[in-house]
């Protein structure tokens, strides 16, 4: 897959911007503040629908215009996607592929494949277990048409059924929880499948990468919930183990008006040599376990969806030393990759270089 061409409209600093990259390397180099993380955000909007710096799509609007508009090409073997995205101010926003709606967001996140390296990825190793519950299930929802799905009847029912528990509190209907938590504890057993089934499936990459950058040590997933998901085994059974905690839990919830329990509770972490790596792993470990997730990611993505996806660098090899800047690209290389710099030589890569300058790339 690769971007074959990107207009924008009143998106971050750009008025108006059309880029046209080559199918290989492509290196952004200006000043900071000059736009260039701002281009790489546009094309992961495409891939991702939303922004990898995690603001809110409003932040993306141009000061004093009413809506953005993202535009790009994604050209596959034989034929080339549209995809359109106008962003507005307030509201809700519009997606188009081939001048259609899509039936489905997932249907998007699934064809146009994007991995984002971005200085922020150490905060999936520091911070709290949201943090990588939304890597996995991000993740899951971009190579398997089904995990999209359940993700998002699992968050629906949380959502209902915590409306529910905050509108009556200890007056809750019994009936109608009953009704919820079958929908949850269905749903959620799957959320939980699919993110077992990426953990295994990622396990040899994430410890390869590790290994090449520079990393030292056994790499593992470690995940711990309140529901007792680690004894259970097959759909079913995590099914009934969900729906038992749930009903155990309902005194609980009535009181705090609130679900406590289920995947969206539930703890990952990854451990190093059986450590925490979010408490007992040095800076230097952090990082190289941070690019190894990102680097799983990439190429998981590229085995089970036989393509590789578009790669996006922002700023990241000023945080490396060279020798470990090269490990990273001997891992991703090959396929249309942007790179950020404000310092051209520090980008171990050949490619096309721009000049990110006044609102233009040339």
């Amino acid at each position: 897959m690769r971007l074959s061409w990107l207009e924008l409209g009143n998106f971050r600093p750009y008025e108006v911007l059309r880029f046209e990259p080559t199918d290989g390397v492509n290196i952004l180099v200006g000043a900071n503040g000059a736009g260039k993380t701002s281009v790489l955000e546009a094309i992961g909007y495409l891939g991702m629908m939303r922004s990898f710096r995690g603001v809110p799509d409003a932040a993306l609007v141009r000061d004093d215009a009413d809506a953005a508009l993202v535009r790009g090409g994604i050209a596959g073997a034989v034929t080339e996607t549209k995809v359109e995205c106008e962003i507005p101010a307030s509201g809700r926003r519009t997606i188009l592929v081939n001048q259609k709606r899509p039936k489905r967001l997932t249907d998007v996140l699934l064809s146009i494949p994007v991995v984002a390296f971005v200085p922020d990825d150490l905060e999936v190793i520091k911070r709290g277990p949201a943090v990588r519950r939304a890597y996995l299930d991000e993740l899951s929802t971009r190579l398997w048409p089904q995990a999209g799905q359940d993700l998002t009847e699992y968050e629906r029912s949380v959502r209902q059924r915590n409306a529910l528990l905050k509108q009556e509190g200890r007056r809750t209907d019994a009936a109608t929880l009953d009704v919820w938590d079958q929908r949850l504890s269905d749903a959620g057993s799957k959320v939980l499948l699919h993110r077992r089934a990426l953990a295994v499936a990622l396990q040899e990459h994430l410890q390869d990468a590790y290994t090449v950058v520079g990393g030292q040590g056994t790499l593992t997933w470690s995940y711990r919930s309140t529901w007792g998901s680690e004894a259970a085994g097959d759909g079913e059974e995590l099914r009934e183990a969900l729906l038992c905690a749930l009903l155990e839990r309902r005194g609980k919830d009535m009181e705090v008006r609130t679900t406590t329990v289920g995947p969206h509770r539930d703890e990952p972490d990854l451990l190093l040599d059986g450590r925490q790596t979010r408490t007992r792993a040095s800076q230097g470990e952090q990082r190289t376990v941070a690019l190894a997730l990102r680097i799983g990611a990439y190429r998981i993505i590229e085995e089970i969806r036989d393509h590789k996806p578009i790669l996006l660098l922002d700023d990241v090899f000023s945080e490396l030393d060279m020798d470990r800047a090269q490990r990273v690209v001997s891992l991703v290389e090959a396929g249309q990759v942007f790179v950020t710099t404000a310092r051209d030589d520090e980008v171990p890569i050949r490619g096309r270089r721009w000049l990110v300058k006044n609102g233009s790339v040339t």
